[in-house]
């Protein structure tokens, strides 16, 4: 499998290296060091892999993009989930690396940010495309810039705006069937996030924050009534409207059953600029009570696909638990948070390398049929309606 995804690489001692080097991935027991995996593959073999991730100019694009289309066949995803990762360093020689606030470790500290786009089924997840971000004194500085060899047209980016880039040209120049787009955003990313995505028409289920502002309609007013009121409110006005959704939690191999509800909102244009301001109801707020102790619900998810029942919507949020199950599972045992190298191309070298590793490590495990998530047909297209 690895010769066949590597075949973009156009030089034969360079595809025989990086099958070398996904061979350690997948063998070198404990942390995924350089020495480990040539004492695997064989210890002379040292020098010749460095040089293959560090420095060789392979362009990992051509292959993550067959790797993308290998496991869209393989395990037919039911969306694409974007999972931010932050790996904690001790120095600050390893690019990308600064003191700052990782989203996923919810505090600030000495790290390396990325954005990986995952493909997901109920049965299995995969990364796909990785993308490092940069903080600003990495961009800033030419010294860093070159001890990193960072390219030239490179900027400063937050994960989120890496995860965005990611998406965009995933479903523009990749050729894969197109799923839903499953994300968390906070509210000061939500606008970039929404035009973004709503101009390619690209569908989307984003949980969002309880304070975001929405527009609702109040059939007392008739047809014009409105009022913005938060998320976390609305959703908390439908408790007595909810059902019991029953879903596969993926992260921990049970079935749940959770209280879930939804409406139909419209969003101000400091949230969506294509809205122009209407507030015209054109997205389903789903609320869930995912915590049964609390009255109110604690998780709040935004989607544009108009035709999906509120319990599918819901499901389809719920993969990101088969994405975290993955990472820890098969991901992070290839070796996807262990790269030590100081240059932007090795990094991405890596990571296109250990998405390799973790998609022959769990399709090799795989078995069964292929379960459908619901009763529903889920999107093979942009099913967002009319935009205006």
């Amino acid at each position: 499998m690895s010769r066949l995804l590597l075949s973009s690489i156009p030089r034969s001692d360079q595809r025989r290296w990086g099958e070398m080097y996904v061979r350690g991935l997948l063998l070198a027991e404990g942390r995924k060091t350089m020495r480990g995996i040539a004492a695997v593959v064989g210890s002379a073999a040292m020098q010749s892999l460095q040089q293959f991730i560090s420095t060789s100019p392979w362009d990992w694009k051509p292959v993550r993009q067959s790797l993308a289309g290998y496991v869209d066949r393989e395990i037919r995803p039911h969306a694409w989930i974007v999972e931010t990762l932050a790996v904690p360093k001790a120095g600050k020689h390893s690019v990308g690396v600064e003191r700052q606030f990782a989203t996923g470790l919810g505090r600030v500290t000495n790290c390396q940010q990325s954005s990986g786009i995952w493909l997901a089924s109920q049965e299995a997840s995969c990364p796909v495309d990785w993308q490092l971000a940069l903080p600003a004194r990495w961009v800033a500085c030419p010294e860093q810039r070159r001890r990193a060899a960072i390219p030239d047209h490179v900027r400063a980016r937050t994960p989120v705006q890496c995860a965005v880039e990611s998406v965009v040209e995933m479903a523009e120049h990749w050729g894969l069937t197109p799923r839903p787009v499953v994300m968390a955003v906070t509210d000061a990313d939500l606008p970039y996030v929404m035009t973004s995505f709503g101009m390619r028409h690209i569908p989307f289920v984003l949980r969002v924050e309880g304070s975001l502002p929405v527009v609702t309609h109040d059939p007392a007013q008739g047809l014009g009534g409105q009022r913005i009121a938060t998320a976390s409110r609305v959703a908390s006005e439908l408790g007595d409207q909810a059902g019991a959704v029953e879903w596969q939690d993926l992260g921990q191999s049970r079935r749940r059953v959770t209280k879930v509800a939804g409406t139909r909102v419209g969003l101000p244009m400091s949230v969506d600029p294509l809205s122009h301001g209407t507030g015209v109801p054109s997205f389903a707020l789903v609320g869930a009570w995912t915590d049964p102790t609390n009255s109110r619900p604690t998780e709040y998810w935004l989607s544009n696909i108009g035709h999906l029942p509120v319990p599918t919507l819901f499901r389809i949020a719920k993969l990101s638990r088969r994405v975290s199950r993955d990472l820890h599972e098969v991901c992070d045992n290839v070796g996807v948070r262990d790269f030590a190298g100081r240059s932007f191309r090795g990094w991405h070298h890596h990571a296109t390398l250990v998405s390799i590793a973790h998609a022959i490590s769990l399709l090799s495990k795989a078995a069964g049929p292929h379960r459908p998530l619901a009763e529903q047909p889920l999107p093979t297209r942009p099913l967002i309606g009319s935009r205006r």
